[in-house]
């Protein structure tokens, strides 16, 4: 297992880094994260998984271990490759997934290209226990209960109401306050963003 590489950045093109190790020019298939905060030019040490199939060899870079953690957990759920599990690393944080998970928020996870409603609902499935697990580790033993989150309740409403997740998403970004706050800024969003 490759942990990580360290060295200066070559390349960066599309969702691949090359990353220059003692000579060794190591080409990484990376999450948005990770590419942004790696210049051509600059050091840096990007975390990694290498994927090893009968046919290839591929190296995963991570911006920090929280996403790979979340990347390997993903691989574990029947369905779920490499490219699905980097995809939804990439679009949404590791702190986000795991409350997605938590909450059973299928919307979240199937806002990703390429996760349909079974594949999300298969992820909570599959995962609910692992990520609630390490957080029990963590704060002494007691399973954490999840608080209710406006910003989710907001937009299942809006979704609720015909609007896509993308929408929906967009439309409640600079939202605050209650839920119902939230939908009311939403639809005045939205219905601005159709005039």
């Amino acid at each position: 297992m490759i942990a990580h590489v360290s060295g200066t950045v070559t390349g960066r093109e599309g969702d691949i880094l090359v990353v220059d190790v003692g000579g060794v020019g190591y080409e990484l298939t990376a999450t948005l994260t990770a590419l942004s905060r790696s210049e051509p030019g600059t050091t840096v040490t990007v975390p990694t998984y290498l994927h090893v199939r009968e046919d290839a060899m591929q190296l995963f870079g991570f911006a920090d271990e929280a996403e790979r953690r979340i990347f390997r957990l993903l691989l574990n759920v029947n369905g779920v490759g490499p490219k699905l599990a980097l995809a939804i690393v990439s679009t949404h944080d590791p702190e986000r997934i795991e409350s997605a998970v938590l909450l059973g928020d299928f919307a979240l996870l199937s806002s990703v290209s390429g996760v349909g409603r079974k594949t999300a609902e298969r992820i909570c499935l599959d995962l609910k226990d692992k990520i609630a697990g390490a957080g029990a580790a963590s704060v002494g033993g007691t399973t954490p209960v999840a608080p209710a989150d406006p910003h989710r309740e907001a937009r299942d409403a809006l979704v609720a109401l015909g609007y896509t997740v993308i929408d929906a998403e967009a439309a409640l970004q600079d939202a605050d306050g209650s839920t119902e706050d939230r939908v009311k800024a939403g639809l005045a969003a939205l219905a601005g963003g159709r005039g």
